[in-house]
């Protein structure tokens, strides 16, 4: 089930995904959305597929270095391989504080060049720009065997960047 609309002028499309790789794929589609200055904010529990589609924003954006988890480490800088933009890749699970305590990562001064990608930024990053994309995976509920690999990700486009004729291509109906 795909499906996009607006709320509250902002855009939101809902995709569901049946497998790691097309959760990988769903992250080529938006990064082929993406350019320098964008943010993104990753929401969902633990396993459900946030590294997963940055892989595939990585490999979108043609950086180099493999995408993992950069949860021991805060974050990680991919620079691109093909001048286009580095992807920043922060895992917030650890940090308790907001902004003020991620300053250290310095990502105001990456975000203007880079694509910044944040797991678990909600209520934490937002300050960085009016425009970004909220990413919220969820396990799709029902039988336990059947529905392993099945989540349902919703993308919503913050501010003026962002509007629902974008993110219709990430349904493969654009």
């Amino acid at each position: 089930m795909e499906a996009v609309h607006s709320q509250a002028g902002e855009a939101v499309v809902s995709v569901t995904v049946d497998s790691p790789e097309r959760m990988q794929d769903l992250g080529r589609r938006i990064a082929a959305l993406l350019r320098p200055g964008d943010l993104v904010l990753l929401t969902g529990e633990l396993g459900a597929g946030k590294t997963t589609l940055t892989r595939g924003l990585g490999e979108g954006l043609g950086v180099r270095g493999a995408v993992t988890s950069p949860t021991f480490v805060i974050a990680r800088v991919h620079p691109s391989l093909s001048g286009g933009p580095a992807l920043v890749h922060v895992d917030a699970y650890r940090l308790g504080g907001g902004l003020d305590e991620m300053e250290d990562l310095d990502l105001d001064v990456s975000l203007p060049e880079s694509v910044v990608v944040v797991e678990w930024g909600d209520g934490r990053v937002e300050d960085l720009s009016e425009d970004r994309l909220h990413v919220v995976i969820a396990r799709a509920v029902g039988h336990e065997e059947v529905l392993d690999d099945v989540r349902e990700v919703s993308v919503r486009g913050v501010g003026a960047r962002w509007d629902a004729e974008q993110l219709k291509a990430l349904t493969g109906t654009a």
